[in-house]
């Protein structure tokens, strides 16, 4: 994560310009890494609340994954990991866009190899992990086959994602 100097609104690493106020992100480091701390399962549901050992609910929980996965750019070998949700959206930022993706390809080219603006989701489920392509111009594969528009499509670990030209390879971490 980067943190906007003039705002304090933290961005994904890789965005150019800070949501929340506009000002120029490319030249900053880095934050630090943060850690997450949920409660422990004591119940269904049900856990304890860390500074004051009282039960409390989680809401709107979703099942988590127990697999860890990173993207690998193919053109370079960056690993970008995907970190802090279960749905995750593959596009480029591009000047006023209202809805930007969770993952910024920008800064690998994106452009150049045809990747839209919102390309593909990648959603992990606790049986699986998909892909869907949201309808782009130039369309995304796996492994060489072209999906269907709107349509999910499971993927394995090292298997080759294809956004317009740029390839993405999925690694699993078990």
């Amino acid at each position: 994560m980067i943190t906007c100097p003039s705002c304090q609104h933290e961005e994904m690493y890789g965005t150019l310009f800070c949501s929340e106020c506009g000002t120029q992100l490319t030249y900053l480091n880095p934050s630090p890494t943060k850690t997450a701390i949920y409660p422990t399962e004591t119940q269904a549901g049900v856990g304890k609340d860390i500074e004051e050992g009282k039960p409390t609910q989680r809401p709107h929980s979703k099942p988590l994954s127990d697999t860890l996965i990173s993207l690998k750019i193919m053109d370079g070998g960056t690993i970008i990991p995907l970190e802090g949700g279960l749905e995750f959206t593959l596009g480029r930022v591009s000047g006023n866009q209202p809805i930007l993706p969770d993952i910024d390809l920008t800064p690998y080219r994106a452009y150049e190899g045809g990747v839209s603006r919102l390309h593909a989701t990648i959603k992990i489920e606790k049986q699986a992990v998909t892909v869907t392509d949201l309808g782009s111009a130039n369309g995304t594969r796996v492994n060489g086959r072209k999906l269907a528009a709107h349509t999910q499509q499971s993927i394995k670990n090292e298997d080759i994602l294809t956004l317009g030209k740029f390839k993405i390879q999925v690694l699993f971490h078990l």
